[in-house]
Formats: C-alpha cells, structure tokens, sequence
C-alpha cells in the first residue's frame, strides 16, 4: 500500500524540516511548496492526499491557496489543514468556512497534527 503524500506549503524552511522528519517518521510521504503559486503546481504535480498550509505566505497568502484548489475540479477534494502563526477568530473562520479541515495556531503538538492527519485522511477517503 502506498504512503500517503502530504504537501507541506510554508516559506519557513525550519519548519518545513521539522515537519519532514516528522511526517516521514510516521510512514508518509512529504513534498513542498513555498509560496501561493508554487502551492497549486505543486498540488497538480504531486496529487497529495492532503496539504498542511500556512496562510502568511509570499505569491498568494494561503487564503488564495484554498480558494484557487477549491476552483479546481481535480484538486477541491484535497483535505486542508491550516498551520498558521496568524491567530484571530475571523482568520480561523474564514479558514474553515473555506473549506480547511482543520486549523492550528503555531507552533503545534506534533500528537495533536499528527492525531489531525490521520483523522483527516480516513474521513476524506
């Protein structure tokens, strides 16, 4: 059975690291975009499973991240999960309204992340 892919979308290249090795630890593939316009290519080449996206982004703040996959008729299915250091009440429920799966203020418990991914994944098969 193949691993399920995950996009990472953050410009934070320290936090792209961190969340490698720990996605990779629990048995899933990883791959990246750091800006908006990366995120869609990146989204129609690697067909992940689902994108972990943070919304303070350069080329397209991830708020237009989601809008532009929900446009898109082979990527809307793709599950969300918002990691963000940006922490307000409208942010979250415009995240969610969206359609983000989930939203999470930086810095995470990886249990908590980890615990969002795999709920999120089994409910979006």
């Amino acid at each position: 059975m193949d691993k399920p892919k995950i996009l990472i979308v953050d410009d934070d290249p320290i936090l792209r690291r961190g969340l490698n090795l720990r996605l990779r630890a629990n048995d899933y593939e990883t791959a990246y975009a750091i800006d908006g316009v990366s995120a869609i290519a990146a989204a129609q080449k690697e067909r992940p499973d689902l994108i972990i996206l943070d919304l303070g982004l350069p080329a397209g703040d991830g708020f237009s991240v989601m809008e532009r996959l929900q446009q898109n008729a082979n990527l809307a299915n793709i599950p969300v999960i918002v990691l963000t250091a940006w922490d307000s009440l409208p942010s979250r429920v415009r995240c969610l309204n969206a359609g983000a799966a989930v939203f999470f203020q930086k810095p995470v418990d990886s249990g908590k992340l980890l615990g969002a991914i795999r709920t999120t994944l089994l409910y979006s098969n």
